[in-house]
């Protein structure tokens, strides 16, 4: 594990205090565990029951590896109380045992990736959202932590940025994005639906833009893409105006955001877990990333690449009044720190790539189904 990660770790944990004792013994079940959130949770349960409990955390992992693989990016995390299956949500779930905490956060991210799988995209975030739920209704879990997108508000009017858990959003049910979209307001209802009619305990969390290590080289949003591009040699692409301008939370700030969501005991509840830095264009982005690389590169206007969904929102930054009152949130790191350390761990995980390797990175290889 890089000493950049360890520190980020530390920093979580020693966030949260004593509040995390909560899940001391306790089971938990995270679906989507190999993804990038995903592999956070897990380095800091492994941290937790290496360093803090004194009964260990048991944790389940349920992932289909569509777009994550059983290596954590993150590093080792072999601890004994871990149990990773290989499973679809969207199918039966049978687990024995306790379940006190479930962790939802399967799901494809990334706009080239969930054009690419549509289908599956829609019934993670519904069929499999509601597998999950009776299984939280089954078992009496005291949490469930649904994964939703800041994505939902769609392209918000002025007057609603910063954008509050409120707005309705403005999205189109047709859209090019609304397989993801649609998919996750849908999920975000079923959760509702489930805590009104039968009492399940769930907190939803809407996520602004988060990066950090952990990020792989293929995952295609705009930070890992920029990264993948300037160690090719290629100039960092800029698509559209590059005027368009999002909130970017680092890592360090969004796990301690949903780690408290997760603690709660509020229920029935929606926060946006964001930055409170305010809007960065894509254009700026690069200009920031251009001068705190050691090499030199170049900033392109490109078109937008035949795979990458039109009609993106224009502008995203949440407003995160209610999550800092209700759970004491307060993000500190700001984006050129935060970059900073994602592009010295960048450095230290990818410090060669084969020429294959390279294009795939950039699109340029069909990634097999």
């Amino acid at each position: 594990m890089s000493a950049i990660v360890e520190e980020d770790i530390k920093t979580i944990v020693r966030t949260l205090g004593d509040g995390v004792r909560a899940l001391e013994g306790k089971t938990v079940l995270i679906s989507g565990g190999s993804g990038f959130l995903g592999s956070y949770f897990l380095t800091v349960f492994a941290y937790l029951n290496k360093t803090l409990f004194r009964k260990p955390c048991r944790v389940f992992t349920l992932d289909n590896y569509v777009t994550g693989t059983r290596r954590n990016p993150l590093g080792d995390v072999a601890d004994p109380n871990f149990t990773f299956l290989k499973g679809d949500i969207c199918e039966p779930l049978r687990i024995h045992g306790p379940i006190d905490y479930i962790i939802h956060m399967a799901g494809i991210a990334s706009p080239v990736y969930y054009i690419k799988y549509p289908l599956e995209t829609i019934h993670t975030a519904t069929i499999g959202t509601e597998n999950l739920l009776k299984l939280a209704r089954e078992k009496k879990s005291k949490k469930f932590l649904f994964f939703s997108s800041s994505e939902i508000y769609g392209d918000p009017a002025p007057e609603f940025v910063p954008t509050p858990e409120t707005y309705r959003g403005h999205v189109s049910s047709i859209g090019p994005r609304a397989c993801y979209d649609e998919s996750k307001r849908l999920g975000e209802t079923l959760c509702m639906v489930y805590h009104s009619l039968y009492k399940v305990p769930i907190v939803v969390a809407r996520p602004f833009n988060v990066y950090g290590p952990g990020m792989k080289r293929e995952d295609r949003r705009v930070i890992p893409q920029f990264l993948a591009c300037a160690f090719a040699g290629k100039p960092l692409p800029i698509h559209g105006s590059g005027l368009q301008t999002r909130s970017y939370c680092y890592t360090t700030d969004a796990l301690i955001g949903f780690f408290k969501a997760l603690l709660t005991k509020r229920s029935g509840e929606v926060y946006n877990i964001g930055s409170h830095e305010g809007e960065t264009s894509l254009i700026d982005l690069a200009g920031i990333m251009a001068k705190l690389l050691k090499k030199k590169v170049r900033i392109a206007k490109i078109p937008y690449p035949a795979e990458y969904p039109p009609d993106e929102p224009s502008r995203r930054c949440p407003d995160i009044t209610k999550a800092r009152h209700e759970l004491r949130y307060a993000p500190e790191v700001d984006l050129k720190t935060g970059l900073t350390r994602m592009i010295t761990w960048y450095e230290e995980t990818y410090p060669r790539a084969s020429a294959r390797t390279v294009k795939k990175t950039l699109g340029l290889v069909r990634v097999k189904r």
